[in-house]
């Protein structure tokens, strides 16, 4: 993008960067961001969001933050990062440390957000960065890139497995036998045959790191990015999970045709677990009514969403936790033969509008909006609202029992 003079106009947010089609403007003129700022905003907090997709899909201007901006007072920035193989590819002939490019991205925009932000009312000495998913598992990569210290004071991880990362030299294994399946063999070409493709031939992406067959590309560890080997910075953190995490993907791969039935149940423990005949007697179908589906999804939830949250939660020094637990969100959800629960992303419609769509709510999911529009900003502002939160559908209560609930010990004597 060319620089420009004078006063530009940006009231129409940009396109998202290179996606499997779905419906939305893209372009590889997409490092753009969004600022949503309350009236006469002077020296307020700033959150910064970096949005969910597995690395591979969605967009900063998905995410409408009227309602967090008006609620908290605060100013709220969204933004696009390079996705999939632009984002992540990690193809040695790139470069000395190839890969972690959408990283970057959004350690740039944090930058900008130092810089800038104080024209549009925020203060840069009192930024969050939060995310949910991918962008939860981006914050936790920012918790520890040393690029990233000194550019936020807290940060927000929604729904991120930390612990979906991959070395650099299995990304790299990965990328170049992305790089051979796209016509790119030749190693001493493959940078300049990989540049020379168009982007439309680079939509799919290599797959790092799988939590029960939901494969994904993403940040990579080693060299000077990531480090291998790193310490969280001493920041405040907000962390949290949904009470059902996997029934989205689960509900997703049965459209596809992967359903868990009675017969099959131990087969799909099988696929994931080393041991599914203990996992299967943690997790019997009686206690799930005999919905196969339902007992998978719990110990695939507990296992790669609740029980590290609760042991990172207990490894960094500064933390608030929740879990949200409100089966009645009107968050969209793929259909699916089994009730998704409080399901894998349930949790956004009660901080943004989608979309730019205000959501519908009843009183009850109303109420429960404010309260927890009102928690994030708070925490925004350095006024947690609790060290620990159930969001429930009648509203938010301290969070008890919740490793037992989840199984945490059985999963650490797994370990």
């Amino acid at each position: 993008m060319p620089s420009w003079t004078g006063e530009r106009a940006a009231r129409q947010p940009a396109p998202r960067c290179p996606q499997a089609p779905g419906g939305a403007l893209t372009s590889e003129d997409c490092l753009y961001l969004n600022v949503w700022t309350p009236p006469r905003a002077a020296h307020r907090p700033v959150l910064v969001w970096l949005h969910g997709g597995a690395f591979v899909t969605g967009g900063g201007d998905r995410y409408g933050a009227a309602r967090l901006v008006a609620r908290g007072d605060t100013v709220v920035v969204t933004l696009n990062y390079r996705l999939g193989a632009l984002g992540f590819l990690a193809d040695p002939a790139l470069g000395r440390e190839p890969g972690n490019y959408g990283f970057l991205d959004q350690q740039q925009a944090l930058r900008w957000v130092r810089d800038n932000i104080a024209a549009f009312g925020g203060d840069p000495g009192q930024v969050t960065v939060a995310g949910e998913s991918a962008g939860g598992i981006s914050v936790c990569d920012h918790l520890v890139a040393p690029g990233s210290r000194g550019l936020f004071r807290a940060a927000i991880i929604q729904s991120g497995p930390c612990q979906a990362q991959t070395s650099l030299p299995d990304a790299e294994r990965k990328s170049i036998e992305y790089a051979a399946a796209h016509g790119c063999p030749e190693r001493r070409t493959a940078a300049a045959c990989l540049r020379a493709l168009p982007v439309a031939k680079l939509l799919t992406a290599p797959t790092y790191v799988s939590v029960a067959d939901v494969g994904m590309p993403g940040p990579v560890l080693g060299g000077s990015v990531l480090p291998a080997k790193a310490t969280a910075f001493p920041v405040p953190v907000l962390l949290g999970t949904t009470r059902d995490e996997f029934t989205y993907f689960l509900a997703e791969q049965e459209a596809t045709g992967f359903a868990v039935t009675p017969g099959s149940y131990p087969q799909a423990l099988g696929r994931v677990f080393a041991n599914p005949a203990a996992v299967a007697r943690e997790y019997p179908l009686d206690s799930f009514h005999g919905t196969a589906s339902l007992a998978y999804a719990a110990a695939v939830t507990d296992w790669a969403f609740a029980c590290p949250a609760a042991r990172l939660a207990g490894s960094l020094p500064v933390v608030s936790t929740y879990e949200f637990a409100d089966p009645t969100s009107p968050a969209a959800a793929p259909r699916a033969s089994f009730p998704l629960g409080a399901t894998h992303a349930s949790e956004l419609p009660y901080l943004f509008d989608f979309d730019r769509v205000p959501t519908v709510f009843t009183p009850d999911q109303r109420r429960l909006a404010d309260r927890m529009t009102a928690d994030w900003t708070a925490f925004a502002q350095g006024r947690p609202g609790g060290s620990a939160v159930a969001y429930r559908p009648d509203g938010a209560h301290p969070l008890t029992g919740f490793a037992q609930e989840h199984r945490c010990g059985f999963w650490a004597s797994l370990r």
